[in-house]
């Protein structure tokens, strides 16, 4: 890193345009060690850090600042101000007033989940920004010192160093753990930023989960591609010391493709599904718990979630896709609501599926089709119970509320199917 070169100027105290007003307040704010304005101190002259490379000063929406106005106002607004980082450094032992410790240059390994375990970690302590201290783990509260920890690195980088401990990759290739990174070559002060990549949060990619640290503290939010400014000059890098693991990425969180799920299969990855849905608030459409084989209520479960998500159309169909997949695996959704704010109709009951039904089964899912019926006033061919074990009984008496809806031939088979069991139940 290039040596800083001090230089000393006297500012106008009385200048009113938009840039001195901005050194004096970016002066007054920061200590006068890290370049702040001794008069904010009691005294009169001020030295300001300048490098020949460019010590970054700011990053996020800086340059909305420099040109003074809103670079997003034709957009959704950016509620955070400009984020300044610090420099390259070690890890501080003792938090924001500790002594810095020996700096780790050994390439450490990481997992894609505990990339996101940290990150979370921050988010959920409300770390506040600031460029110039340091939270209890080591890590400078700042931009990039939130990737530094993510990382997991053992030293606190800046956006013009991180992208040496990464891989740069297409953004179609990203995964949770990945970093979008802008380091403004030109001017380092100006909208350089970084973020983690949690997930697509729509399946045309537009818009993803970021981690990052921002103005007032770190935070989770939605977040358009690739940022709120400079979204054409962000790039995506893959850490080098990525490994797979048990609480890692790899096959196991990776979205296994569309063929996966839907009428007919029967996999592991249904059962994954299943127990991300229970997870997510989705228990109470699968009355025996998540199997293997495609059912309705993973259908029904699925496109609860996707609602609580607030999409829509083709994107709410029941069936995952890779933003659904992602936002499970990685728990950042919002969970499916309780039955009757969302998700199934208030008093309804999930269909379990077809499989439930017929010659030989035996299940609460019988018994409880019975009771039904007799309730419904179509129980007439049961000479005893019902029971958990299928009948007769309960094939006529299943057909006979078919028919009463007026449908005809397969569609009054006498064995429940979606439609059959929502009016039943409803």
């Amino acid at each position: 890193m290039t040596v800083p070169v001090f230089e000393e100027y006297e500012p106008a105290a009385d200048c009113g345009c938009p840039g001195c007003a901005r050194r004096r307040r970016t002066a007054a704010a920061l200590p006068v060690r890290h370049g702040g304005h001794p008069a904010a101190h009691g005294a009169r002259r001020v030295l300001v850090l300048v490098t020949a490379a460019g010590v970054v000063l700011s990053c996020g929406a800086g340059q909305a600042a420099a040109t003074g106005r809103d670079a997003r106002a034709d957009t959704v607004a950016d509620p955070q101000p400009g984020t300044p980082q610090g420099t390259v450094g070690p890890l501080n032992s003792g938090g924001a007033t500790g002594s810095a410790a020996p700096t780790d240059t050994a390439q450490r390994t990481t997992t894609r989940a505990d990339i996101i375990t940290r990150a979370k970690k921050w988010v959920t302590a409300k770390v506040p920004y600031d460029m110039a201290a340091y939270w209890s783990d080591g890590y400078r509260q700042d931009c990039s010192g939130f990737v530094s920890m993510a990382w997991n690195l053992g030293t606190n980088e800046w956006t013009g160093s991180l992208a040496a401990f990464g891989t740069k990759i297409a953004r179609a290739d990203l995964q949770p753990g990945d970093i979008l990174l802008f380091h403004n070559l030109a001017d380092p002060s100006v909208g350089s930023h970084v973020t983690v990549f949690g997930g697509w949060t729509d399946h045309t990619h537009s818009h993803y989960l970021a981690y990052e640290q921002a103005r007032p503290n770190a935070r989770e939010a939605t977040t358009p591609m690739a940022y709120w400014t400079n979204s054409s000059q962000y790039v995506a890098y893959r850490y080098k010391g990525i490994v797979s693991g048990a609480s890692g990425s790899g096959s196991a969180t990776a979205f296994p493709g569309s063929g996966t799920f839907g009428p007919g299969v029967d996999n592991a990855y249904v059962t994954r599904l299943g127990q991300l849905l229970i997870a997510q608030g989705g228990k109470r459409f699968y009355e025996q718990g998540a199997g293997p084989r495609w059912s309705d209520a993973d259908k029904r479960a699925t496109q609860a979630f996707q609602l609580a998500q607030g999409w829509k159309g083709e994107d709410a169909d029941g069936i995952p896709g890779p933003g659904t997949w992602s936002l499970l695996i990685q728990g950042t959704g919002h969970k499916i609501p309780a039955a009757g704010s969302g998700g199934t109709p208030s008093g309804t009951v999930a269909y379990p599926g077809k499989g439930f039904f017929g010659p030989g089964l035996s299940n609460g899912h019988v018994q409880r089709l019975g009771a039904q019926l007799l309730s419904k006033g179509y129980g007439e061919h049961y000479a005893t119970g019902p029971g958990p074990r299928w009948t007769e009984a309960d094939r006529r008496n299943v057909e006979a509320f078919q028919r009463a809806q007026g449908w005809s031939g397969s569609a009054a088979d006498g064995y429940p199917g979606p439609e059959t069991w929502r009016r039943l139940f409803a």
